[in-house]
């Protein structure tokens, strides 16, 4: 299978995407912590779908005319963590819950480090929105894009 990919330009900095030619199935920032990393035999193809989908979307979020994503997503990883990205998707705009709000709502209470790892993970940033989820005393803590990206996001989305 080839993996297509380009890059857009953004408020935030600019944004790597990649597809399996249907599916989106990563967007990440340069300086994310958890890849994807371009990969040498990713093809580069600014015209491959979804890309001109996700990138007319992303700049109605910017924009703030966009709140909710209707894109075709191919998420892979664990069932665990497809459990956690699913759910994240469940986050209205402009809302934030906890990490143990998020265990919770995937039926693992006791699980708020595991869910903060699979958080960690999410390959598709923004769209599936992991930068909606904080500590339980309201603080923001980690995110794989930076702090300083995932205050700006919040901020954004506050604005509405």
């Amino acid at each position: 299978m080839t993996t297509y990919y380009t890059r857009i330009d953004s408020p935030i900095e600019p944004l790597l995407l990649s597809s399996d030619g249907e599916s989106l199935t990563s967007l990440s920032m340069l300086a994310q912590r958890h890849g994807p990393f371009f990969i040498d035999d990713w093809k580069r193809d600014d015209n491959a779908r979804p890309f001109a989908e996700a990138r007319n979307q992303l700049a109605a979020y910017f924009a703030g005319e966009l709140t909710e994503f209707d894109l075709p997503l191919n998420l892979i990883g664990t069932e665990f963590q497809k459990t956690v990205w699913q759910e994240l998707q469940n986050i209205p705009y402009g809302v934030t819950i906890s990490y143990r709000e998020l265990a919770e709502r995937v039926g693992n209470p006791n699980s708020s480090r595991a869910v903060g790892a699979a958080n960690g993970r999410n390959p598709i940033s923004i769209i599936v929105p992991c930068h909606r989820v904080i500590g339980a005393n309201g603080k923001l803590t980690g995110y794989g894009g930076g702090m300083e990206r995932k205050e700006w996001l919040l901020a954004h989305e506050s604005k509405r």
